[in-house]
């Protein structure tokens, strides 16, 4: 028993788990475990400040304030309406046809902006009205929103896909090329899911007469829009410039479209959205350090080889392993955000991973997609409570319509890890892996 307490493993979890019960921030919580417990058992206390700035200081971590700023200039310039109007028109008078329109919307939102919520607060103000002034129920427009949403972290360029890439080494070209079939998949999963809800609750869409005069009005006003992720993805897997580059391309080309083409920012706009980046990048860079402070922690005092020992003791066969990685993944999902996930979990997972021979670049996608169930799994699910609090209804009646938009996703991911190759297709096309 003693030995129990005075194992520092076991008390890096508990320094973590209490604190974050208490609803102490989680990258306080990770920082204060990881501090206290270097500080107790003389770990060398004074290299938290340097092991602090490290975990930062990173080349591909520039990408981030960068598409934040990005997709924040995309908001503000409302090219989210202009994609949504066109793909209305092209969906909307079909069964679930709004429905269907909100996932492709989000869809292409992701290949714009890497942030879930970010993608709920934009697509949501727009598309939660129009679907219940079409009759939709208010529940269920809103757990359509809230579940596609996540799709914004698979679909590249991903903030979550960079910081894979920062923790494991892999290419973030070759991991974004990666993304762009699972998300597909997932968004064909959430269609379908959402066209046989659509067909029991007799939601017919819109009715109104197309043309072909109309349509390319639309799609000419949604052109600039449209372009956006073409010179992005494009860019990136031509070899134009490298996924950080990119970043700062789709700022300029943001703001251009935003300033000169729609003229919906301003100078003060501007400084407003310079405030904004800076305050969710401090966020996110702020918890980076911290789980990466707790992640030499946890390998310094034996936490992480325990842990991965544990796990591969428990079945040598890889689909139990896996399953039992998504079990841990989906209950890790309820308690922290993606960037903590990833910082926490991943240096438990590296061993696991080469054990099995699994590939990086796919691991990976599948930890992602795992990251955005975490979004809309309470009680941490931002992408749910951001959507409540545009419908102006509560977690407890979101829920119900959300179950079978997740479990839709679920069997995305099954297809997924059992067909590797439509993950690792594009990166081996592109010559990014081989």
């Amino acid at each position: 028993m003693n030995h129990m307490l005075n194992d520092p493993a076991l008390w890096a979890i508990a320094l973590f788990i209490i604190p974050l019960l208490l609803k102490i921030p989680i990258g306080v919580s990770l920082a204060l475990s990881a501090v206290v417990v270097a500080w107790y058992w003389d770990m060398g206390v004074v290299m938290t400040s340097y092991n602090y700035f490290a975990n930062i200081a990173k080349f591909p971590l520039l990408a981030i304030p960068f598409f934040i700023l990005a997709g924040n200039i995309m908001d503000k310039a409302s090219i989210a309406d202009k994609i949504v109007n066109l793909l209305k028109y092209v969906f909307g008078h079909v069964t679930g046809g709004l429905a269907i329109a909100a996932i492709c919307v989000a869809t292409f939102w992701g290949a714009i902006s890497g942030s879930t919520a970010a993608t709920v607060a934009a697509i949501g103000v727009v598309l939660i009205p129009g679907m219940v002034k079409a009759g939709y129920d208010k529940s269920f427009a809103t757990a359509v929103i809230c579940v596609a949403s996540g799709l914004a972290i698979i679909i590249p360029p991903s903030i979550t896909f960079i910081m894979y890439a920062v923790i494991t080494g892999v290419s973030v070209g070759a991991i974004f090329a990666a993304g762009l079939v699972p998300g597909v998949v997932i968004a064909l999963c959430l269609v379908v899911s959402a066209y046989i809800t659509c067909g029991r609750k007799k939601y017919r869409g819109e009715t109104f007469e197309k043309s072909w005069g109309e349509f390319l009005r639309k799609f000419k006003d949604a052109f600039w829009a449209l372009l956006a992720p073409v010179i992005i993805l494009g860019g990136i897997y031509g070899g134009v410039f490298t996924p950080t580059e990119a970043a700062a391309v789709s700022c300029v080309y943001g703001l251009l479209i935003g300033v000169v083409v729609y003229k919906r920012i301003g100078l003060k706009d501007i400084c407003d959205l310079l405030v904004e980046t800076v305050r969710v990048s401090a966020t996110i860079m702020f918890i980076c350090a911290s789980a990466g402070l707790y992640a030499w922690i946890g390998s310094t005092v034996g936490l992480i080889e325990k842990s991965s020992n544990l796990l591969l003791g428990i079945s040598s066969n890889e689909y139990v392993m896996l399953s039992m990685i998504y079990i841990i993944l989906f209950f890790g999902g309820m308690l922290l955000d993606g960037v903590s996930m990833l910082y926490v979990f991943m240096p438990i997972l590296m061993p696991l991973m080469n054990r099995y021979g699994w590939d990086p670049v796919w691991f990976g996608v599948m930890v992602t997609i795992m990251v955005a169930i975490g979004t809309i799994t309470p009680p941490v699910a931002m992408n749910l409570y951001v959507g409540c609090r545009i419908s102006q209804i509560t977690i407890e009646e979101l829920t119900p319509p959300v179950v079978p938009l997740l479990l839709a996703t679920v069997v995305g991911l099954i297809l997924l890890t059992l067909f590797p190759a439509l993950t690792l297709f594009l990166p081996r096309a592109l010559g990014l892996i081989r």
